[in-house]
């Protein structure tokens, strides 16, 4: 089992985007730099990082380089849009997660964030959040 949002779990979704066909299919179409950085977690502030263009997609610790767009986002705000308790857009809405950078690029590319869930229920099977 992966903490969420521990190294182990960065690290396995690592391995998955970069063994995705469907994600570098999206990539070889759009290209975004996300960086999410998620505080007050068991581990303490996390940041990791989505990256897609040209063909290539890859998922890690740290920030994007380049980096188009940043969120930023409580543990429990985290761990509720992530097990569906909350829904992302009423997060955004409600200011419980920020956002900073180009929002129209982020909306340009709602298919990668599609690829990335599928990669994302890959290993939330796998996962705990404690």
């Amino acid at each position: 089992m992966y903490r969420y949002l521990s190294l182990d779990w960065i690290n396995e979704l690592t391995a998955q985007v970069a063994a995705s066909d469907h994600m570098r299919e999206v990539a070889a179409s759009h290209k975004i730099g996300v960086t999410q950085v998620v505080s007050d977690g068991p581990e303490g502030d996390v940041t990791y990082h989505v990256q897609v263009g040209d063909g290539e997609a890859s998922f890690g610790a740290g920030v994007a380089d380049p980096e188009d767009v940043k969120m930023e986002q409580a543990w429990d705000t985290a761990v509720a849009v992530a097990t569906g308790e909350m829904n992302a857009q009423d997060a955004f809405i409600n200011g419980h997660i920020r956002l900073w950078g180009d929002q129209q690029k982020l909306l340009d590319n709602q298919a990668v964030f599609g690829a990335l869930d599928a990669v994302f229920a890959t290993v939330k099977e796998q996962t705990t959040y404690e």
